[in-house]
C-alpha cells in the first residue's frame, strides 16, 4: 500500500490507500470501515436487531452484536469477551427486572 497525505479541514492526516496511475481509493474508516463489512453493513444489522427494544437492552445487544461482527477483522479473542461482557450484563439486568417483578 502507498501512504497519502490528505488535508481535511485544516487536520492533515496519513491515511492507507490502493492506487493506480489514474485514481486511487483511500480507506473510509468513518463511514465504512473494513471490520464492519460483510455481505450487511454491521450497522443494518445492529438496526434490525435493537428494533423494539430500549435502553440497556438496546445497548447490550448492539455491542454483543458489533463486538462478534468484527472479532475476525480487528482484535480477535478481545472482542469475543467484550461480546461476552455485554451478554452477561444484559442477562444480569434482565435476571434482575425478573426479580423485581416477583417482588
Amino acid at each position: 500500500m502507498t501512504k497519502y497525505t490528505y488535508h481535511v479541514e485544516d487536520i492533515d492526516e496519513q491515511v492507507y490507500c490502493t492506487c493506480t496511475e489514474k485514481q486511487h481509493t483511500k480507506t473510509d474508516n468513518i463511514n465504512h470501515p473494513s471490520h464492519y463489512a460483510g455481505k450487511v453493513e454491521c450497522i443494518d444489522c445492529l438496526e434490525s436487531a435493537t428494533e423494539g427494544l430500549n435502553g440497556i437492552e438496546a445497548v447490550c445487544t448492539a455491542n454483543a452484536i458489533k463486538y462478534l461482527y468484527r472479532w475476525k477483522k480487528k482484535n480477535g479473542i478481545e472482542d469475543l469477551e467484550k461480546a461476552k461482557w455485554y451478554i452477561n450484563r444484559l442477562i444480569a439486568t434482565l435476571e434482575q427486572d425478573d426479580n423485581d417483578k416477583r417482588a
